[in-house]
């Protein structure tokens, strides 16, 4: 049997003594093992050319802080090449999804350029449009790095063999649009609690329809943001059917 292509995953980061990091136990510790992935890091500031190896400088138009350097990274990027989806981490960019989350999975591996200080030179994104401007959430790291480990762990747990239950990938949070439904365990009671009587009775129909329901309602509580979403599509009609006159 062939063995599966191994997920190469290149980061550039002024840091790079931070990956692999958690990343480097667990379920991804061992595909790291196995092969199922490869971390590879670039230094970003091996490209810069002065003697200091300057990555950063003032803010064009005034301001605070510091900007990271597009004729650095332009030659770093260029040394990575684009055989891969290369995301930037910046609070500027757009969220990522589960959706897109499972796209890169899918592929060979993925690039990601770890923004520091304010941010990125803006020209960096005009000559390479390839480059996917991305944000983890709405709230500003220090740096892209903490980020690109939440997304490389959020790839590598959905490579083959990673995850134990071949449906583990499935049936939780925002893969159909919702957020999971509560999960519980054993003792059957706690503190005065119990488990619901549904997800004992052994009728899986009704524990089904139960699940939805409660990631239905949860969703709709705590995420209207998704629930909107999820409720334009559910009413949506279906490709090519005819909406009744």
């Amino acid at each position: 049997m062939a063995r599966p292509m191994t997920f190469a995953a290149t980061i550039l980061t002024l840091y790079p003594e931070m990956f692999p990091g958690p990343l480097g136990v667990s379920l991804a510790g061992r595909a790291l093992e196995r092969g199922n992935w490869s971390c590879e890091t670039v230094q970003i500031r091996d490209f810069a050319t002065d003697k200091h190896r300057t990555v950063d400088d003032t803010p064009a138009g005034g301001g605070a802080g510091m900007v990271l350097k597009a004729d650095v990274l332009g030659p770093a990027i260029e040394n990575v090449g684009f055989d891969r989806p290369i995301l930037a981490m910046t609070p500027r960019g757009k969220p990522i999804t589960q959706k897109r989350i499972r796209e890169i999975a899918a592929g060979s591996g993925v690039a990601i350029i770890c923004g520091r200080f304010e941010g990125f030179d803006e020209r960096l994104f005009d000559h390479y449009p390839q480059i996917e401007q991305v944000s983890l959430a709405d709230i500003v790291l220090s740096g892209g790095e903490p980020a690109a480990l939440a997304i490389l762990d959020a790839c590598i747990r959905l490579l083959p063999g990673v995850m134990g239950a071949p449906t583990s990938g499935h049936e939780e949070s925002f893969e159909d649009g919702l957020l999971e439904y509560p999960q519980y365990t054993r003792p059957q009671e706690w503190e005065g609690r119990t488990i619901p009587e549904v997800l004992r009775s052994g009728d899986h129909a009704k524990i089904a329809a139960w699940r939805k329901a409660r990631s239905e309602d949860d969703t709709r509580l705590r995420r209207p943001d998704l629930w909107e979403r999820y409720s334009d599509a559910r009413d949506r009609p279906a490709s090519g059917a005819r909406l009744k006159k």
